[in-house]
């Protein structure tokens, strides 16, 4: 009598034995672009290609970066950029969740809100910015106002989203347990909408930092955005430089950092699943 032998996954040989070797590929490959432009600007800068009041050669550029942290004044300017974002962008999310959860569950809410919301997210977050410094000056209010709108949007469209996507299923079985409103939303509608909210609060957070940006380079004397512009008005084009690489370090860590949050979340999901 034959046998039937069943191979099971935890059998089976791994195809990643080592995914280190994989990471490690990935961020070699990663790194072949700029590594390249390292190379081109090294070398326009030694040949002359550009002046140097243009294009700043890269040592010039290290040395400036090596002065600045030394005496704080890049660490001060990122600091004060990144207490804004956080300040605009947890009052931004905040209300964006809530107001993503209202018209996500009440399609009265939806019929009176979302159509003056959606009139409202198509004006781009700066254009705001000449009416809010007649209504609230250049303070830090208005950068706070500005930060909260860029936030604001994402999240409360993908929360929407994310409410109004959750399997019927779900809900059958919240009405079979005779879930209350309350544990319904608790215990099966949020959960079922994390992938939505966590890209809103990504994209919320990239406008929240990209809307800082714009509005430091129009009305700060300090930031990040500030420093840009200082760097341009003076013509030290290793001060813009190093402000471009600082807001593009800096966004990138945020994001990366949300982005395995959400994958560590949905691993845990799936365990517990």
């Amino acid at each position: 009598m034959a046998v039937l032998t069943v191979t099971t996954e935890t059998d089976a040989p791994s195809r990643l034995p080592y995914p280190w070797r994989s990471r490690a590929v990935g961020l070699a490959v990663a790194l072949v672009l700029p590594a390249a432009l390292l190379i081109l600007w090294w070398a326009a800068s030694d040949r002359g290609w550009l002046a140097a009041q243009i294009l700043p050669h890269p040592l010039d550029v290290y040395q400036t970066l090596r002065d600045m942290v030394a005496s704080g004044e890049l660490l001060y300017h990122t600091a004060i950029s990144l207490r804004r974002v956080l300040i605009g962008f947890a009052i931004g999310a905040g209300f964006g969740l809530a107001l993503g959860i209202a018209m996500g569950l009440s399609e009265t809410v939806e019929d009176y809100v979302k159509p003056l919301f959606l009139a409202f997210a198509q004006i781009p977050t700066l254009g705001w910015i000449p009416l809010l410094m007649l209504l609230v000056g250049i303070g830090e209010t208005l950068k706070i106002i500005i930060i909260t709108k860029g936030a604001l949007v994402p999240m409360t469209l993908n929360t929407f989203a994310g409410i109004r996507n959750v399997s019927p299923r779900y809900l059958e079985v919240a009405r079979a347990l005779r879930f209350s409103r309350w544990q319904t939303l608790r215990l099966v509608i949020i959960p079922a909408s994390i992938p939505f909210v966590f890209t809103g609060i990504r994209y919320g957070l990239t406008h929240a930092w990209t809307s800082l940006v714009g509005v430091e380079l129009l009305a700060s004397s300090e930031g990040l955005g500030y420093l840009l512009v200082w760097g341009r008005q003076m013509f030290w084009l290793d001060t813009v430089i190093i402000a471009m690489l600082a807001i593009g370090i800096v966004g990138f860590v945020m994001d990366s950092g949300l982005n395995r949050t959400e994958r560590l979340i949905q691993r845990w999901k799936r365990n517990e699943i």
